[in-house]
């Protein structure tokens, strides 16, 4: 299969993801981010554990579980912090450094080289962000910003470290065991510092059902199929599809006014997304191009 297709497939996890904050507004009971984190991630995990039936090996729960922690546990958790504590638009920004901070972790723990074009690429789809979603009303909550960075780091590091550790097992397999020990962490904190759930009504059971089978399970198949083929920095760009499909599913489903502004952010974010590609390709690729476009003279 040829990156180009990879990418695509991958890019639907995040596109996916962008319908995370109009399922949580209009179809979740409020309130409860950390039993709706867990609810998330346990049952997708246990249903793909069913499908699967491949349990992590002894020596791999350490590691199944720390990334199960960055990836889902800890990223949804600080996530929520951070969407109850700032305007979405200056969370979704903070999250958005998560590429700048991929770059960076990849350079630490896979060698990967730096490169100018990554990072122009990743900074301006931080701009593009801004632009898409901050307002003027936006406020700067210490904790809230602690809270997003967190988050973003979070994220970075279970990429990162996803790729660094590759179990001999399918995306499908691997997710599952990830899912699972999030969900794992997320119950006991959710009963400890969360009351007790209302009766959930069939809207509350159909925007469960999507965000687990869909947004946790079949996404993150995905993504994390994505991680093994594709360059972490690459595959951090295309989280930035995630507050586009946002913004378009407010302007599409909810009415919301989508602004001049905003269509630019769009762009800009997309444009980034493409040109992120383009700078992480491997180096033995970007050596197969160099020759196709110049090609050596002959006497």
């Amino acid at each position: 299969m040829s990156r180009t297709t990879d990418i695509v497939l991958t890019a639907l996890a995040p596109a996916v993801w962008g319908s995370t904050y109009l399922v949580t507004t209009e179809a979740l009971p409020a309130g409860y981010p950390i039993t709706m984190a867990a609810l998330r991630a346990l049952p997708a995990g246990l249903l793909l554990l069913a499908l699967t039936r491949c349990l992590p090996p002894r020596a791999w729960l350490g590691r199944t579980f720390l990334l199960g922690g960055l990836n889902f546990a800890l990223f949804w958790a600080l996530l929520f912090v951070a969407a109850y504590r700032l305007p979405g638009g200056v969370a979704a920004t903070l999250g958005s450094l998560q590429a700048m901070m991929v770059i960076l972790m990849a350079r630490g723990w896979l060698g990967t080289p730096i490169r100018a074009g990554a990072v122009a690429a990743a900074a301006t789809g931080v701009l593009g962000v801004a632009l898409l979603l901050i307002g003027p009303d936006a406020a700067l909550d210490p904790v809230g910003i602690a809270a997003g960075l967190g988050g973003a780091a979070s994220m970075a590091a279970g990429t990162v470290l996803s790729r660094k550790w590759q179990p001999p097992v399918s995306a499908l397999s691997f997710t599952a065991w990830q899912l699972t020990a999030g969900g794992l962490i997320l119950l006991p904190l959710a009963l400890i510092m969360e009351p007790a759930l209302p009766p959930l009504t069939a809207t509350n059971l159909a925007g469960l059902v999507w965000l687990g089978v869909i947004g946790a399970a079949a996404s993150y198949v995905v993504w994390f199929r994505g991680i093994a083929r594709i360059e972490p920095g690459a595959v951090s760009m295309l989280g930035m599809m995630s507050p586009v499909t946002a913004v378009l599913l407010g302007w599409a489903v909810l009415g919301q006014a989508l602004s001049p502004l905003q269509s630019l952010g769009a762009a800009v974010v997309l444009g980034s997304v493409w040109a992120g590609q383009r700078a992480n390709r491997p180096a033995a690729e970007l050596a197969t191009v160099h020759r196709v476009a110049s090609p050596a003279r002959t006497a």
